[in-house]
């Protein structure tokens, strides 16, 4: 019931100390079917919502005081979002309740409210991709994979474990005969576990790629993967190039520098610098026909270059790790180039590097680099696109 006024000397029936007792252990509840706006009348009381789709409960200004407080739970399939309206409210956890969500809304003043969760956040469900069934560690989830930008459709507001993958950086570009170039970077590779209640914009970041003459660093590094803000993987870096016209220490990828390539004026050069989410590219061997370095990756520095060997890529992470035995990809980095043995790819899906040739391209959305190149007019290898992977338990 809701809290009532009484008189100085009056009375209670029986019927309304029995409503008061009731209301001690058991408070008055209204359920609700559609979007709901709250009336002073619910202060004390549990307001259930109890929809098959996404509803609202709406909190205005100037119907509480400090110290009120109204519980609300959520009995339905749909979620339901408590909507700040004219008043503020506050949290930190969620205001979109999933099925069996709920909590206190406690009132500072009559402007201003603040949600206290009483129930951890579970597992939510969504759609969009490439959905398949997986299991890991024992444990069954749906797993959605996009390989394109996309939608996550968000039915059911909750946790949703993700791996993104950032895109490949390019192998370096050359501008003269005989002078490798460096192997491109692999992608960042972010896993974590976020919680959505809307709609996520899934935007797969392209691969890098060389082109002979450009001098354009910016387009050989390997775009951005994201789902909305919640979780974003930059791109690796691209391979160095060939002489002083050109960036010769490789592009410093966000993860994952790029392997530099042998630098005309000094003979030798330095791999891309590594950071908080990826590591360096290997080191070139030196001048004319030398090996360049490899492309730096997920967990180790590229190989340098020696003698006329170019390094191999760094090794990349198996994704099994998170999809079981579903996918298998590898994100590794792009091998250098060199004058007659080209660096080995870092892991399957990468790009080897070219030996008098173009280097190898990378495969599509694995997040790997592109091999170095070494001959003349010979673009380094594409980086590969990105891959964003969403599970929920079932």
């Amino acid at each position: 019931m809701a809290i009532q006024t009484f008189t100085v000397g009056q009375i209670l029936t029986a019927a309304q100390q029995n409503a008061l007792q009731a209301n001690d252990y058991n408070q008055t509840v209204s359920t609700k079917t559609a979007n709901y706006v709250l009336v002073a009348a619910d202060k004390g009381t549990r307001v259930a919502m109890n929809a098959a789709g996404a509803t609202t409960i709406t909190v205005n200004t100037s119907l509480f005081s400090a110290g009120d407080t109204v519980w609300i739970q959520n009995i339905g399939a749909g979620t339901c979002t408590i909507t700040a309206g004219t008043a503020t409210v506050g949290t930190a956890s969620s205001l979109a309740l999933a099925q069996y969500g709920g909590g206190t809304l406690y009132f500072t003043s009559a402007s201003a409210a603040i949600f206290f969760s009483q129930q951890a956040a579970t597992y939510g469900v969504a759609t969009g991709g490439t959905s398949s069934s997986i299991t890991v560690g024992g444990i069954n989830y749906t797993l959605l994979a996009f390989t394109s930008d996309n939608t996550l459709s968000v039915t059911r507001s909750g946790l949703f474990d993700v791996l993104v993958v950032g895109a490949g950086g390019a192998g370096g570009q050359v501008s003269l005969a005989l002078y490798p170039t460096g192997g491109g970077g692999g992608g960042q590779v972010l896993q974590t576990t976020i919680y959505a209640s809307a709609n996520q914009t899934i935007t797969i970041g392209a691969g890098g790629v060389a082109t002979y003459g450009s001098n354009n660093q910016v387009a050989m590094t390997g775009a951005g993967t994201a789902i909305g803000t919640l979780a974003i993987a930059a791109g690796g870096g691209g391979g160095g190039g060939t002489d002083a016209g050109f960036a010769s220490s490789g592009r410093p990828g966000a993860h994952g520098g790029g392997g530099n390539g042998s630098n005309v004026t000094t003979g030798s050069s330095t791999g891309g610098v590594s950071n908080a989410r990826g590591f360096a590219g290997g080191n070139g061997a030196g001048a004319n026909s030398q090996g360049a370095g490899g492309g730096g990756g997920f967990s180790s520095v590229g190989a340098n270059g020696v003698g006329t060997t170019g390094g191999a890529g760094a090794a990349g992470l198996q994704l099994s790790t998170f999809t079981g035995s579903t996918i298998t990809t590898f994100v590794g980095a792009g091998g250098g180039g060199a004058g007659t043995v080209g660096g080995a790819a870092g892991s399957t899906g990468a790009g080897a590097g070219g030996s008098s040739t173009t280097g190898g391209n990378a495969t599509a959305n694995t997040g790997s680099g592109g091999g170095g190149s070494a001959g003349t007019t010979l673009n380094g290898g594409t980086g590969a696109s990105g891959l964003v992977l969403v599970r929920f338990k079932v």
